[in-house]
Parts: structure tokens; C-alpha cells; sequence
């Protein structure tokens, strides 16, 4: 299993859409979008879990394509660094 950074998704973009953008590569495992902690609101990226070669296929096919009039920033995700806490 792979994750796939999304980003520069439409804020209008729902995790159906784009699970179903995904989809045409191979079967998605999750979608999840990333919200913005204080105000709730989307922030315009996520991440796509799919079988490592659909989502090989699906990064080539989708970095750089158009989704709802915005240029899709696609790429396998990096893991996640620790963060300091705020003190």
C-alpha cells in the first residue's frame, strides 16, 4: 500500500471526487483531506491510499493534469516528520 500526496486540490472538491479521479488507476483504499485545525475549512490537499503500482500509475498519469480549473501537485508521500511542541 501506497500514500499519494495530493495537493492544489479545489477547495470545492469533495473525497468522493477525488477518490473517483483516483479510481481510474486502480482500486483506492482512502481518501482524506486535510482541515484546517482552528477553522475547520479544507486547505486544499490530502492523501490517496492505493496498491503500489495503481498508485504509480495514478502519480505519472494525475501530476500536473486538471482538476475542477487547478493543476494537481501529485506525488508518493513523505512520511510525516515529528513536530516540536509549541512551549
Amino acid at each position: 500500500m501506497k500514500s499519494i500526496y495530493v495537493g492544489n486540490l479545489p477547495f470545492s472538491a469533495t473525497e468522493d471526487q477525488t477518490r473517483d479521479l483516483f479510481a481510474r488507476y486502480g482500486e483506492v483504499s482512502s481518501v482524506k483531506f486535510i482541515m484546517d485545525r482552528e477553522t475547520g475549512r479544507f486547505r486544499g490537499f490530502g492523501f490517496v491510499e492505493m496498491e503500489d503500482s495503481a498508485a504509480d500509475e495514478a502519480i505519472r498519469s494525475l501530476n500536473g493534469a486538471d482538476f475542477g480549473g487547478r493543476t494537481l501537485k501529485v506525488n508518493e508521500a513523505k512520511p510525516r516528520e515529528e513536530r516540536r511542541p509549541r512551549w
